[in-house]
């Protein structure tokens, strides 16, 4: 980035830059008549436009790197607020990195050898997992509770933004807006005894009523036709309200003279929603959109752990939980060369997924 100050600089080394091209055209000419009197004073005036140039790349990249620390030392605290996460991550998420390497060994924990204490077997942990009985069905139900959930929770979080914005009734707005996000604040423990009191098959609110009508109490939590839906409903119920917010605040962007001048032509609400709201949210959606499906892999350890049971494993066991399950029986390098299976894919969707998206639409994350 050019500051103001610099321009100035920027503009002499374009003029240089000129005069070199301008010296070499002449020069070749001088070369080709033979004249070489005037092609020694071409190259010797070369020379010297040379060393202006180089003597103000180096001024303009002190002004810069001047301009740069200040900029710096004039956003100090921000970037003291920013040290946090770096610190974070560079503890929780780049130090672990090389952990990773068990994926790639023969690790056994009670040996006490240390990460590099086991023995070298290169990508035989991964063709183990991938030719176990279980991948595909951890691969079948972990893309269905993503791509459930996907499909679900991003359309109702968009409605409910849509909803949320057009109500002219404020007190309304604010009641509802905070009712649809709270549960996002709940673990899935307390969620879990909420969907309990409510599909239990002995004491369930749901269950009473199917027995008020005559009919037979049913386990919904151990069924494995309707646990999928439990899983994929529950979670736009927790979630929608708290993805709902990145929405409004692009919705407040909006400039409202477009609303009065179709409100003006003739435009009804859904006209409006169609043509101004929609539109206009569009690369919003398209950044929420990729940044879900780089994580698409991610299907809700917490969520499923809490809900699922040895009756639904065919259904609700995912990668996550596989992964889980193999760390308590002491198969870490198994369970790691999963965990990164799974990175890789999702990092692979990722840029596949930016690139397509930014060929067709004009939107991308990077």
């Amino acid at each position: 980035m050019i500051s103001s100050r610099n321009y100035q600089l920027v503009a002499d080394m374009d003029r240089l830059k000129s005069q070199i091209k301008s010296c070499d055209e002449r020069l070749s000419d001088a070369v080709r008549q033979n004249d070489q009197a005037e092609a020694d004073r071409l190259k010797q005036k070369k020379d010297g436009i040379v060393a202006q140039l180089k003597a103000k790349k180096s001024e303009y990249r002190k002004a810069e790197g001047r301009a740069l620390r200040a900029e710096i030392n004039r956003h100090k605290y921000i970037y003291m607020m920013l040290l946090i996460p770096v610190v974070y991550y560079f503890i929780f998420r780049y130090i672990p990195l090389w952990n990773a390497q068990i994926a790639f060994r023969d690790f056994v924990s009670l040996k006490r050898t240390g990460i590099t204490g086991g023995k070298w077997v290169g990508l035989q942990n991964f063709k183990t997992f991938i030719s176990s009985y279980y991948f595909w069905s951890l691969i079948r139900n972990t893309l269905m509770y993503s791509f459930g959930k996907l499909i679900v929770s991003l359309p109702l979080s968009i409605l409910l933004a849509i909803a949320i914005y057009e109500c002219t009734h404020k007190a309304l707005r604010k009641v509802v807006q905070t009712l649809s996000y709270l549960p996002h604040f709940l673990s899935w423990v307390i969620m879990y005894g909420i969907l309990l009191s409510l599909l239990s098959p002995s004491e369930g609110i749901l269950n009473d009523i199917i027995k008020l009508f005559g009919g037979t109490p049913k386990g919904f939590l151990t069924n494995t036709t309707a646990f999928p839906f439990i899983v994929i409903l529950s979670d736009a119920w927790k979630e929608i309200g708290w993805s709902a917010i990145i929405f409004i605040a692009a919705l407040m962007g909006i400039d409202g003279s477009l609303f009065e001048a179709a409100i003006v032509e003739g435009a009804n609400s859904w006209q409006r929603v169609k043509y101004i709201t929609l539109p206009s949210i569009k690369p919003v959606i398209v950044i929420v959109l990729l940044m879900k499906i780089g994580t698409i892999l991610d299907a809700g350890f917490n969520q499923l752990y809490m809900l699922y049971s040895p009756a639904v494993y065919s259904v609700g066991d995912i990668i996550d939980t596989w992964v889980y399950r193999g760390t308590i029986e002491g198969k870490f390098s198994l369970a790691t060369s999963a965990g990164i299976f799974k990175g890789v894919i999702g990092m692979t969707l990722l840029y596949v997924s930016n690139w397509a998206s930014r060929k067709f639409t004009e939107n991308s994350l990077f």
